[in-house]
């Protein structure tokens, strides 16, 4: 407590795996500002600039704050009857297997534990599955096969340490900026440290890089393949490890010996060279990491790529030990967290599998009434049977499937014929909310209360900072709720978020005997006071391990039987693509720098949506010169479903060398909350990986066309306005009001957008400028003084003001000179106005400027402009744009 009325409240982000520990200033119950704790051990004071703004998508503004019953306000105890009686009714005629739940990384290790153990134990179903499916499954299959578990073997001090770094499927720059930022740090401190990025495109972690290799798409697994065929060739294998300490060995050199360097080379399209020196680099750097992620795990053969990585490690005994080990990074907070309760429709709690001693040891713990006994359905299988009908009633909690799941539009129709749904998320209209028969409010962050676990193994407390908002509720306090009224209260009778995770911490060690990697027993007697303190801490946390384990496998013993690491032998493949002409494009999915998942919460900040304000395809220039493309040109994007179904979006042209001739990228996270038509998944297919079920998110095959745009509006307006007469339309916000982009590409559609403006103006003074002859139009709609909405229509795109210029009007104060501003407005210039540094909102033409006047490095831009100088986030993108 710093005086009357502040206070700071240390929690963990709830982003990306790193976990970052946060400092949240209050005062007088307002969430006045947040920065890094300085001495938590995964950030060190740092973070990103989603992190840095997180009290800025706080408010009410969208926020669900009351339970809804077909659409209608409700209490929680008529919500929670509902529900209660319509999953015993489903279950007695249907049987268990005809509910199921939907979580999220995005939920605490308590709420996880109560869902899994509700489902799991006492209504006798698996059909408990989690986004965590989508982004780190075939990474869990690929530490079970090679390690017995699902153990990340080192730290991140170890990327630090390292002597080469071997970046995978990761544009760690913009998913994970403070491990960047530590990894760029110590590549400054230490040039000789080596760093390869092995990606399809150039990315703005390639800044960073000594080597890139520019793989063809899905084609990671040749790779490591091949490295294991090089490296015992050369005869760089640890024959002594190998020998006490490994099973599989050979099998896995055998599947790996038609890879030799020519072959390898061809199959991932680098450059023999290259790849040459990036074999030599592994063979003799002992302290290497490999770091791994989307790129590699969401994949057809995600789980045969994971353990080609590892294998590597494996020959070379390059685990258990400082700088050493292969590291799957991951996506959401506390994706590890849910892994260690169970979360995944194929595990039990504790890090148990369904054998039969697991589940009778699990049942005897929970005193269970009706354990399943064999494994649930997958997320893309679980949304077949819901679409199929086999599965009645489905509850959905802090996840948007509608826009996350592949194939999409099929899930939605799934969700449209679902008997019952039920959803439980902090934000009332999302794609998925939409289809809701029960709405539940829920706690966000800085309401909710209880751990997660990042992705080095890292348990912290994410703590209450705020009272929840309206009537939301925590997540597990609903779950024994509806627990409780079918008829489990003593099994859920818990008071706190402490009484969950000690018993969780009991379950981790209940017959162990150290033959589960997760153990944290020793946490199991935790009082509360003891609990609302806890320090950051990695597990394994027992007996043997009372502080935490920074790293596993120093004593070479694995979670196997018999305690010997085992190879696999990897058969990799490429992506299915078929010669279709309509669709010769391959499309790649992934982040961007400032928004998260599917904008729910990141959405909510103007400053994060100052960097991308809209869906935009990446293309090569060639292609785009081909199709006769601009930049910011409108394409359609297109392909079929599984259904036979076309699927089509409307993006705009981003032209950059970065992604390969006859590819393109997308980002995942825009829906129809903020865009007309730019749900990315629509066009991915179901495809998953056989062992782990985890879709293939970073292929698609497609094809595009230009799509020719009649007129052209920026509007800037102090309250949502109607979208409807357009055929593209995004919608952002801004300070005090919305921005929208807009296009009318049909010229039926004439007659509808001037009805639209005649209404958007409804009684509103107007000032307005129109060339009949250009057909361009500018009105400013004003009322007490200001302006209340701006409208700006043109053919062409360029002669609208730009965002930053339009939003500045919302602040103006009404006189005889306003009409001036649709004189004098600023041009557009879609690459040279893009904001790169989100916390000063410095642009592209800022920066070209100081570059001009002298500034040469990022420190000296820094110095002028302050970009780079808070989250750090930008200095990538400033270091790519002083190398072009």
């Amino acid at each position: 407590m710093s005086s009357a009325g502040t206070s700071t409240v240390q929690t963990t982000c709830p982003y990306c795996g790193v976990g970052c520990g946060v400092d949240a200033q209050v005062s007088n119950g307002v969430i006045t500002g947040v920065s890094g704790t300085q001495d938590h051990p995964a950030n060190l004071g740092k973070l990103c600039v989603k992190g840095a703004a997180l009290h800025e998508t706080l408010g009410l503004q969208g926020r669900l704050l009351h339970p809804k019953i077909a659409g209608v306000r409700s209490d929680w105890n008529s919500a929670l009857d509902h529900i209660s009686a319509s999953l015993k009714a489903t279950i007695a005629e249907h049987g268990p297997d005809s509910v199921a739940l939907y979580l999220s990384g995005q939920l605490l290790t308590e709420d996880y534990y109560v869902a899994n153990k509700l489902m799991k134990g006492f209504v006798g179903t698996a059909n408990v599955d989690t986004n965590s499916r989508l982004c780190m499954a075939s990474a869990v299959v690929g530490y079970k096969r090679a390690f017995g578990s699902d153990t990340v073997p080192g730290n991140y001090e170890d990327l630090s340490n390292c002597d080469l770094l071997v970046i995978i499927g990761s544009n760690a720059a913009w998913t994970h900026p403070v491990l960047y930022q530590r990894i760029s740090a110590a590549k400054a401190q230490r040039p000789n440290m080596k760093i390869v990025v092995v990606d399809p495109r150039r990315t703005a972690t390639c800044e960073i890089a000594d080597l890139h290799l520019q793989i063809k798409p899905g084609s990671d697994g040749f790779l490591f393949v091949g490295l294991l065929n090089y490296l015992v060739a050369k005869r760089a294998i640890d024959s002594e490890f190998i020998e006490k300490n490994t099973d599989g060995f050979d099998a896995a050199v055998t599947a790996s010996k038609p890879f030799d360097l020519e072959k390898t080379a061809t199959d991932t399209g680098v450059d023999i060279g290259e790849l040459e020196q990036f074999f030599h680099w592994f063979l003799r750097t002992q302290k290497t990491i490999s770091f791994y992620s989307q790129g590699i795990n969401q994949s057809a053969t995600g789980s045969d790529k994971c353990n080609a990585i590892i294998n590597c490690h494996l020959a070379t005994g390059r685990i258990g030990a400082e700088g050493m080990g292969p590291f799957s990074i991951t996506g959401q907070p506390n994706a590890m967290g849910g892994r260690e309760v169970g979360g995944l429709a194929n595990q039990l709690a504790a890090h148990m599998d369904f054998d039969a001693a697991s589940i009778d040891r699990v049942g005897r713990f929970w005193q269970a009434s009706r354990m399943a006994q064999s494994p649930g359905l997958k997320a893309v299988e679980l949304f077949d049977a819901i679409h199929a009908g086999r599965i009645k009633a489905v509850w959905i909690m802090a996840t948007n499937p509608v826009v996350s799941m592949p194939n999409a539009e099929y899930v939605r129709e799934a969700l449209a014929k679902c008997e019952l749904v039920i959803v439980s998320d902090c934000i009332e209209n999302t794609d998925t909310t939409a289809y809701a028969d029960v709405l539940l409010p829920a706690t966000g962050w800085s309401e909710k209360d209880g751990t997660v676990t990042n992705s080095e193994r890292r348990i912290s407390r994410q703590r209450t900072i705020l009272q929840p908002a309206g009537e939301a509720r925590h997540d597990w306090w609903a779950i024994c709720e509806v627990a409780k009224r079918l008829g489990f209260g003593t099994a859920f009778n818990y008071t706190s978020p402490r009484d969950i995770f000690v018993e969780h911490a009991a379950l981790s060690g209940f017959e162990n005997d150290g033959s589960r990697g997760f153990d944290i027993s020793a946490l199991a007697s935790l009082t509360e006071d003891e609990y609302n303190g806890l320090a950051p801490v990695q597990w394994p946390v027992n007996a043997e391990y009372p502080n935490g384990r920074a790293r596993m496998f120093s004593d070479q013993r694995f979670f196997t039987k018999n305690k010997r690491a085992r190879f696999v032998a990897a058969e990799p493949t490429l992506p299915h693509r078929t010669d279709d002409f309509a669709t010769p494009f391959i499309l790649n999915t992934g982040r961007l720098r400032d928004q998260w998942h599917t904008m729910t919460r990141t959405g909510r900040s103007p400053k994060l949506l100052s960097h991308s304000r809209e869906p935009i395809v990446t293309i090569n220039p060639r292609d785009a010169q081909s199709l006769g493309l601009r930049e910011g040109d409108l394409v359609n994007v297109y392909n079929t479903d599984t259904l036979g179904q076309k699927q089509s979006l409307i993006l705009s042209a981003n032209i950059d060398a970065s992604v390969p001739s006859d590819n393109l990228f997308v980002p995942i996270h825009w829906n129809e909350q903020f865009a007309s038509n730019a749900r990315i998944n629509k066009l991915i297919s179901p495809v998953t990986d056989p062992i782990s079920g985890q879709p293939e998110l970073k292929f698609a095959q497609v094809g595009m066309r230009p799509v020719e745009v009649l007129l052209w509006l920026s509007v800037i307006s102090r309250n949502p306005i109607e979208t409807g007469p357009f055929d593209f339309w995004v919608k952002t916000p801004v300070v005090n009001g919305w921005h929208y982009l807009l296009a009318q590409t049909q010229h039926e559609n004439e007659q509808g957008w001037r009805e639209w403006m005649s209404r958007t103006q409804d009684g509103l003074e107007k000032i307005e400028l129109s060339n009949t002859v250009m057909h361009d139009y500018r009105i400013l709609g004003c009322k007490e003084n200001r302006i209340d909405v701006a409208i700006f229509a043109s053919p062409k795109r360029e002669k609208l003001p730009e965002a930053n210029w339009l939003q500045g009007l919302l602040q103006h104060e009404v006189s005889g000179e306003t009409w001036r501003l649709l004189t004098s407005l600023e041009g557009n210039s879609l690459s040279q106005n893009r904001i790169i540094c989100s916390c000063f909102q410095i642009s592209q033409q800022q920066i070209r400027t100081a570059v001009s006047e002298g500034a040469t490095s990022t420190a000296a831009l820094g110095k002028k402009l302050r970009c780079g100088t808070n989250c750090g986030s930008c200095i990538p993108e400033l270091a790519q744009f002083l190398t072009q």
